[in-house]
């Protein structure tokens, strides 16, 4: 199956999903409605593909991850609606669309993307669907507590906010990323390949080296695509990086080198994979996908 039937095969069952956990219940009061509104207000899913992607590398059906793979979009939507607040990038635009604080209110906001982060964890602790050992399970629960804690998302963000207009260099730049963008990607692959429950520890060692490779590729090619995207196309306004003086890799390092960076990474997530068998061939795609796409 090509990368493209697969991933439009994934969405489709992630967005069936999510729509059902988020329409459950007889009465919607605003907050529901803006939560519903943030999270299916389109987007690749990248990051619940990873996580069905990664369950089927260790020989797993992909239903066995459909509640990681909820979460991680959960918490991802969660992040969207924090990062487009006045307080932070202030953006009015996301997928093409108002953002969540421009269609409600911004209180609203601020309390959808807390109950979609509540939301993440209920569906972990406690979905009948995920039949893992208890062990497991918080194993799971620590591995995306500390992907968007301190020590990932929520320390990579602060980073981002404060060090705008400052100098930084190309170490300085990973080391972000790898927080802010690379730590959810990170435990979308790590939580797929848990929910089998038998995931052996060398391998997981591969998924995660595959993982931060991939996740700083996708972090390359969205600065680049902030240099030569399309607005209408990226769904988000293309050059607000430049214009808000942020550091990024094309003005570290060049567009050229920057596109030869994400064509490294590419090559190091895809060799990380070498003792997986054709099962991990989505991993492997999507790997070329992400240095590729155009949105």
């Amino acid at each position: 199956m090509k990368i493209e039937q697969y991933l439009r095969a994934k969405k489709s069952r992630i967005e069936r999903l999510l729509d059902e956990i988020l329409s459950s219940g007889e009465h919607k009061s605003r907050l529901d409605q803006a939560m519903h509104y943030a999270v299916m207000n389109g987007g690749k899913r990248l990051r619940p593909v990873l996580a069905y992607a990664s369950a089927e590398a260790l020989g797993a059906e992909a239903d066995c991850a459909d509640i990681p793979a909820c979460v991680v979009e959960l918490i991802h939507a969660y992040s969207l609606i924090h990062d487009d607040l006045p307080a932070m990038d202030d953006d009015a635009l996301r997928r093409g669309n108002p953002t969540c604080h421009i269609e409600y209110d911004e209180a609203t906001a601020i309390l959808a993307g807390d109950a979609l982060q509540s939301l993440a964890f209920e569906l972990l602790s406690e979905h009948s669907s995920l039949q893992v050992a208890d062990r497991l399970r918080v194993e799971m629960i620590v591995t995306l507590s500390r992907a968007i804690g301190r020590s990932g998302m929520a320390g990579g963000q602060t980073i981002d906010f404060f060090e705008t207009g400052q100098v930084m260099t190309e170490t300085d730049l990973a080391i972000m990323h790898g927080l802010k963008t690379g730590a959810l990607i990170k435990a979308s692959v790590r939580l797929g390949a848990l929910s089998t429950g038998h995931a052996e520890r060398a391998q997981l060692d591969a998924l995660d080296n595959y993982a931060s490779a991939l996740g700083l590729a996708f972090q390359v090619q969205d600065d680049i695509l902030d240099v030569e995207g399309d607005t209408a196309i990226l769904g988000k306004q293309q050059g607000k990086d430049e214009a808000l003086g942020k550091v990024t890799y094309p003005s570290i390092l060049g567009l050229e080198a920057a596109r030869d960076k994400a064509r490294q990474l590419c090559e190091e997530a895809i060799a990380a994979l070498e003792k997986f068998d054709a099962a991990a061939q989505p991993l492997r795609d999507l790997a070329a996908y992400v240095v590729h796409r155009s949105y």
